[in-house]
């Protein structure tokens, strides 16, 4: 599991490419998987790749990667602004944790702009697309390699 990165992708992130494509663009969650995987494996790693509606579910996931894997990215949707659960249990990890929006979330509505997960996080991506998810995997490969 060292080599391992944890994906993990919160509520509603299974409509991606259909829910609000003028925010979060035309790529479905399945090809930011892909991206994701083919870049990792250039850095000698391997990718978990989750999605849940369940805030259980994903803290279930968290749990099992927390020690021993290379990291966390996380993109907790909604659960950003509300799960204190995610961030206990992100708060229980010895492994850099990436928070990865696909928007920018200072641009959106106030309520966006508090973040629980933010307060475990190593680093924030917002705002840069589906692109940030690879931005995140070339960090955790730097951190790693450092």
């Amino acid at each position: 599991m060292r080599d391992t990165i944890l994906i993990l992708n919160g509520p509603n992130l299974n409509l991606l490419g259909l829910r609000e494509p003028h925010i979060y663009g035309h790529e479905t969650l399945a090809d930011v998987e892909a991206r994701c995987r083919s870049l990792a494996v250039t850095f000698g790693l391997d990718v978990a790749f989750h999605q849940s509606n369940a805030e259980h579910q994903l803290i279930d996931w968290i749990h099992a990667y927390r020690v021993g894997s290379a990291g966390i990215v996380i993109n907790p949707g909604a659960f950003t602004h509300t799960s204190i659960a995610l961030l206990d249990a992100l708060n229980a990890c010895e492994v850099p944790i990436i928070e990865c929006h696909i928007s920018n979330v200072h641009r959106r509505e106030a309520f966006r702009h508090h973040s629980y997960v933010s307060l475990a996080a190593t680093a924030v991506m917002a705002g840069f697309g589906t692109h940030g998810y690879e931005l995140a995997v070339r960090h955790i490969a730097r951190l790693r390699a450092s």
